[in-house]
């Protein structure tokens, strides 16, 4: 059995974010001094059909029937509740012992722009509450969406609960398929936005160029060259100028959107590839440099941890600032998502709100998801 302090609630999270590229499971404790314990994590990937829905979905593209769409809904939740079950087991943590599951679903649509704005994740979750015997929270996003807010990012609360307060002004970067900043100022201030795309257009376009999942460690991308021409014109979208609060997903940013940008021009794979990675490090790196100029130190999280070219693009930009690993403050970047939807469901049971209208635009504080009870 993983090791875990008995006398401790245990909470477990679920995420699946913009690239879809699999289900992180997070087995976590919340000390009442502060900090988040890790247990036990574990990614699961998503069945090959469901996640060509799933991306086509997040693209702007409509399902084929109703039917088909509830029928994707109740998937997503069995293989979300399938990925639970699998990590308590391989944990060796009993049921009776997790107090709660947090689960972010699979977004499908986010319009925080739209009238009446609206956001839309997937992934049943009386589904995973019946299959798991687990208490279940899922849903976050809605309720600041109503409240005028964008329902995004929903993580720079808990980067806050865990690594504020340094005396120094430092952010958050999550890499994930979109990117996302939590500023967290030196003064205590919090803000925090999506900045763009990461690994969402790298990835889709190292699948249709090489038939690879993901670009490892960035290889495809530093084999070409940046094309200015193209980097500019991708620069121009109006989405990048807007002030925060912003969040975005494939809806906005997909191949089809990069292809409009193409021109006359002929380019080489590689250096769509090598485009794609300089878009991401400069909108992250002009988005810090303009919302927290005094900024020391970046941590970096998700996926795009493990691109070192993207890391490196990313320091040349930003070369007085030190960037690492959220792994450096204990803080497993692979997980960091659905430890964060654990901390919510663990904020949730205790009455708390979830979000911060400094970071979404709501008109006040929330509390978040809705509850299905074991």
């Amino acid at each position: 059995m993983t090791s875990f302090d008995p006398q401790l609630p245990l909470f477990l999270g679920l995420m699946s974010g913009t690239s879809a590229d699999g289900i992180d499971a997070a087995l976590v404790q919340f000390p009442e001094a502060g900090g988040c314990r890790f247990v036990h994590g574990h990614t699961y990937e998503w069945d090959a059909t469901t996640r060509q829905a799933l991306i086509a979905l997040g693209q702007g593209r409509e399902p084929a029937s109703l039917d088909a769409l509830g029928q994707l809904d109740a998937q997503v939740g069995i293989a979300f509740a399938d990925a639970a079950n699998r990590l308590l087991d391989e944990a060796g943590v009993p049921r009776a012992q997790v107090r709660a599951i947090g689960s972010h679903g699979q977004t499908i649509r986010h319009r925080p722009l739209a009238e009446p704005a609206f956001t839309w994740q997937i992934g049943d979750a009386n589904r995973i509450a019946e299959d798991t015997g687990i208490t279940t929270v899922a849903d976050f996003r809605r309720r600041d969406v109503a409240a005028g807010g964008h329902g995004a990012p929903l993580m720079p609360a808990f980067h806050m609960a865990m690594l504020g307060n340094t005396g120094e002004d430092r952010a958050v970067l999550n890499l994930g398929g979109i990117a996302n900043l939590s500023l967290i100022g030196r003064d205590g201030s919090l803000r925090g936005f999506d900045t763009g795309p990461a690994n969402a257009l790298l990835d889709g376009w190292c699948q249709r160029q090489l038939g690879h999942a993901f670009d490892a460690d960035g290889a495809f991308a530093a084999s070409g060259q940046i094309n200015a021409a193209l980097l500019a014109r991708l620069l121009s979208d109006p989405w990048f100028a807007l002030p925060p609060p912003k969040s975005t997903g494939r809806e906005q940013f997909h191949l089809e959107w990069v292809e409009t940008q193409f021109g006359a021009d002929a380019m080489a794979p590689a250096d769509v590839q090598a485009t794609l990675l300089e878009l991401s490090a400069a909108t992250v790196a002009d988005a810090l440099l303009a919302h927290l100029p005094g900024v020391r130190r970046v941590l970096v999280c998700g996926g795009g941890v493990r691109n070192p070219h993207l890391l490196r693009r990313l320091q040349a930009r930003l070369p007085d600032v030190v960037i690492g690993s959220s792994a450096e403050y204990g803080l497993d970047p692979d997980y960091m998502e659905a430890m964060g939807f654990a901390w919510l469901a663990h904020e949730t049971l205790a009455g708390r709100p979830g979000n911060l209208p400094s970071v979404s635009g709501a008109r006040g504080p929330r509390i978040l998801g809705a509850i299905h009870l074991a």
